[in-house]
């Protein structure tokens, strides 16, 4: 017995048999399923002959009557074929070689049924793609949570909710491309490949070039490169791309990620606080229409600016009763952690900003739910930020976090003294060579542009994946990444 997808090769030898050309490479549509429902009145009242292409869906046979569901990217409507109408050789080939699945050109005019069901009446038709494997699951869904991301495209056939998240990913990235636009941005693109991976402490991807015989990295971060614009006269700059990190998969992370970093020149601090709260405003409202957000958990997450502040320290003191201003060595913490019975594995931190940031990982951030700016990290976790203003133990940084996630990494006052940059490069290469993998390099193309002069400047970053799940309420990044890496599949 033939299995469902040698059924459908004998069906599309079949019509290769009777003359038909399963795979034509064009279609005489002129609208779509969605134009035809939107304007089904207009279009039954002049009569007019119009011509549809889409996937059906579901085929149901009532005698010399069929009836099929059919969608494109805009909508759905149902399409019926009367033997006596299209002829019975169409319709029986209609009948006996279309599978749902396929994607064929339908041309009539409209009606509504007697169940009052929007119909377009078939007088001609043509296959234009067969499909060899069926819709998942009879069109029930694609459930299999592995087979979903390896196979995206019928995941995004079978559930609409899935589909609805990515529309609402571009329409964030649309509208932060219109807002920074609109403030006198330009877009730009940085490498990916880069001779010295920086701009955040991660471990990268490394990768050899033939041809100049030389290792380079995947970008972990467009920062470094983007600082260099600045200091080449571009005073407000972003870019929307890739970024790589060689680290864990978990529900917040994947190894490949879309950021967008921007760098203003000359902004003062609060002026770039609020701009980046109306942003983001900008980009919630445009994309779903509400600053209030349902969390799959049932938690309500409120995005009406402005956001409470607080700092790190006093984030921590809040979270844990410790307070890290009279911590001063990693040993220090790690006895205060140990205090608290606290069990947090500092195994693998190198200096006391890695130790400050696994304390707060773990006492603190989980617990921030609604949109909090965080400011003034410790300057050890900060290598690329200047000293706060009111502090020189601390740096003049910001991070806006929700749902016990970073959401925005923000320098309101961006490191261009070259001297204490070389200086912060030269500790971070030590942490290197203690065994950190995540601390950064010297890079000295960075610090030779500098050292001609950058301007006062504030930059941010943001993760898009990250930002669009909680905007989606997606338990993980996997749901919002259209091809989230996996282990490569055994077959």
């Amino acid at each position: 017995m033939l299995n469902e997808a040698q059924v459908r090769r004998k069906k599309l030898q079949t019509l290769r048999e009777n003359g038909t050309d399963p795979y034509p490479s064009a279609t005489d549509r002129d609208t779509t399923c969605g134009d035809t429902t939107a304007k089904f009145d207009d279009l039954t009242a002049s009569g007019n002959q119009i011509t549809i292409a889409g996937r059906i869906l579901t085929i149901r046979v009532h005698g010399a009557i069929m009836f099929a569901d059919m969608i494109d990217d805009f909508g759905g409507i149902q399409i019926a074929l009367k033997e006596d109408k299209i002829g019975t050789e169409s319709f029986v080939q209609f009948r006996d070689q279309i599978d749902p699945g396929d994607i064929i050109e339908a041309s009539g005019t409209v009606f509504t049924t007697k169940r009052g069901e929007k119909t377009l009446a078939v007088n001609a038709w043509k296959v234009l793609a067969k499909a060899l494997l069926p819709l998942p699951e009879k069109w029930y869904g694609l459930q299999d949570m592995e087979k979903r991301y390896r196979e995206r495209e019928m995941d995004l056939l079978s559930n609409p909710e899935v589909r609805h998240r990515f529309l609402v990913r571009s329409k964030i990235v649309t509208s932060f491309r219109k807002f920074l636009n609109e403030r006198g941005f330009i877009e730009v693109e940085t490498p990916m490949l880069q001779p010295i991976p920086g701009g955040a402490n991660a471990r990268p991807f490394i990768t050899h070039h033939h041809a100049l015989n030389t290792d380079l990295y995947l970008r972990i971060a467009p920062e470094l490169y983007l600082k260099r614009l600045v200091v080449g006269g571009f005073e407000k700059v972003y870019e929307i791309g890739r970024c790589f990190r060689n680290e864990g998969i978990d529900h917040a992370h994947n190894p490949e990620f879309t950021m967008i970093e921007l760098y203003w020149a000359y902004a003062k601090k609060e002026a770039f606080i609020l701009f980046m709260e109306d942003m983001l405003v900008a980009a919630i409202t445009e994309s779903i229409g509400n600053k209030k957000i349902s969390q799959a958990d049932g938690t309500e997450i409120d995005f009406t600016a402005p956001w409470p502040r607080t700092t790190f320290r006093d984030a921590i003191y809040d979270a844990c009763g410790i307070d890290i201003g009279s911590l001063k060595t990693p040993k220090d913490i790690e006895c205060a952690a140990t205090g608290k019975k606290m069990d947090i594995d500092f195994s693998g931190c190198h200096g006391l900003g890695e130790y400050y940031d696994e304390l707060y990982k773990k006492s603190t951030r989980p617990g921030l739910i609604q949109p909090t700016w965080v400011f003034d990290y410790p300057i050890e976790l900060k290598p690329l930020a200047a000293q706060s203003d009111s502090d020189a133990g601390n740096s003049a940084s910001v991070q806006l976090i929700v749902d016990g996630a970073e959401i925005i990494n923000a320098y309101y006052h961006e490191l261009h003294d070259p001297i204490e940059q070389r200086r912060r490069f030269i500790d971070q290469q030590a942490l290197r060579e203690e065994g950190s993998e995540v601390a950064q390099q010297v890079d000295e193309p960075f610090l030779r542009a500098i050292e001609h002069g950058m301007p006062p400047t504030s930059g941010m970053g943001l993760g898009i994946d990250r930002f669009t799940a909680i905007l989606t309420g997606a338990p993980n990044l996997k749901e919002v990444i259209l091809f989230p890496t996996l282990k490569p599949e055994t077959l």
